[in-house]
């Protein structure tokens, strides 16, 4: 027997992890468990020459502090012309290893804390990754103890973790960011 009534041929209410988000400001309007499920239907491209340049990049949620106001407060101060992070650099090497380095506001805008990139399976699912790894002699120690994944969502449109890898335990999520090259 077919069922008539209205809830049966009105379709599923559409949520934000429905659809593939294609812009920064799609992303951010996700919480840290959507943006998480965005990630693992990522994928890593071809070349990490889909990452050349300089992006425009974001910071989208912090874990703990995504909803109600205290989300709509971290959304708002990541959009700020005046936040101090202003994205990273990429330049690939080749098709699996790179370099790059953040770009900070601060002092005139600055060149900080450079990383090198190459695909590894993720702290988050143990598929494959583009891992930003800070693990280099002229970075801090607090800087080197963080692991930045990246995965692509969108063409050109790259979502990743930022966790704490202190080397004791499993990487620990602190905040959701990603990386828009414009395509």
């Amino acid at each position: 027997m077919i069922e008539t009534t209205a809830s049966a041929v009105r379709p599923p209410p559409r949520t934000a992890a429905a659809a593939t988000p294609r812009t920064l400001d799609e992303l951010a309007a996700l919480d840290v468990r959507a943006l998480e499920a965005v990630y693992r239907g990522g994928a890593v491209p071809a070349s990490l020459h889909a990452l050349d340049g300089d992006p425009v990049c974001r910071m989208l949620a912090v874990r703990g502090l995504d909803g109600g106001g205290a989300g709509a407060a971290v959304r708002a101060l990541a959009r700020a012309r005046w936040f101090p992070w202003a994205g990273k650099t990429f330049a690939a090497r080749d098709d699996g290893a790179g370099d790059g380095i953040n770009r900070v506001r601060l002092a005139g805008g600055k060149r900080w804390f450079p990383f090198t990139t190459r695909v590894e399976p993720s702290a988050i699912d143990g598929a494959p990754c583009i891992l930003l790894d800070y693990r280099l002699a002229g970075n801090p120690r607090p800087i080197q103890m963080i692991r930045d994944e990246l995965r692509e969502v969108h063409p050109g449109l790259f979502l990743g973790p930022a966790m704490l890898d202190t080397g004791r335990s499993a990487p620990r999520l602190a905040l959701w960011f990603a990386c828009d090259l414009g395509t």
